[in-house]
């Protein structure tokens, strides 16, 4: 797949981004203090590159907002679909490890993609005006291409989406590189960072697990930006 450009903007600016506060009644503080629902990311932290409050989406989890939070992924062979609703300008991220297990966990996509259309439309946003960016599936393992986890976990997504009639406007998937994911949940903007696969020990640990929980196959529009 050819290399996604990045988009044009005006003098190189940066999306408007809220600048962080600190101390008590700050807004990094308020967004740690809500009680978060089961499966809900909630590793809130300040992000200094753009300078903004920020929640990473660790695998299994997930998250929904309407305001301009940095909502961000690191990816192997997981994929993370992020899914905006123009309309009602509400978007959300998932981040899950293998299309299909036993027992209702964010970590697989049949669960992780209802979990995150649901909360979505608990919101107010629908099915029929929400869209698609999707990235990872990447083989980042050298040498255990034969079960193809990454391959399938892009072929599950873009054939769920599909089924539910949600065009993916873009995507970033499969190759061998380790992905960095950040995505704007009130304007639908994604941005993806290509990493080094030599730098990726912590991905390359979290893909074996998902590995070695998964059985061989069976026989039988929208802009984003590099940064």
């Amino acid at each position: 797949m050819a290399s996604l450009q990045p988009t044009p903007s005006p003098a190189g600016a940066r999306p408007p981004l809220m600048r962080a506060t600190s101390g008590p009644g700050s807004r990094l503080e308020k967004l740690k203090s809500v009680s978060r629902k089961p499966g809900e990311a909630s590793f809130f932290f300040y992000d200094a590159h753009f300078q903004n409050e920020a929640v990473k989406v660790l695998p299994g989890e997930y998250y929904v907002d309407n305001e301009e939070l940095l909502v961000m992924t690191t990816l192997g062979s997981c994929i993370a679909a992020c899914l905006y609703d123009r309309q009602a300008r509400i978007g959300g991220m998932n981040h899950f490890m293998l299309p299909e297990g036993a027992g209702d966990s964010g970590r697989y996509g049949s669960y992780a993609m209802e979990l995150l259309i649901n909360e979505m439309m608990k919101r107010g946003a629908t099915r029929l005006t929400m869209e698609a960016k999707v990235f990872g599936g990447g083989a980042v393992i050298a040498g255990m291409n034969s079960i193809n986890v990454g391959e399938r976990n892009t072929k599950f997504v873009m054939e769920f989406l599909a089924m539910e009639r949600i065009p993916v406007v873009s995507k970033d998937v499969l190759e061998v590189y380790p992905r960095k994911v950040c995505f704007l949940p009130a304007s639908g903007k994604a941005m993806v960072k290509r990493l080094a696969p030599t730098n990726a020990e912590a991905l390359v640990q979290q893909d074996r697990i998902a590995q070695q929980k998964a059985a061989p196959a069976s026989t039988g529009g929208g802009s984003v930006d590099l940064f």
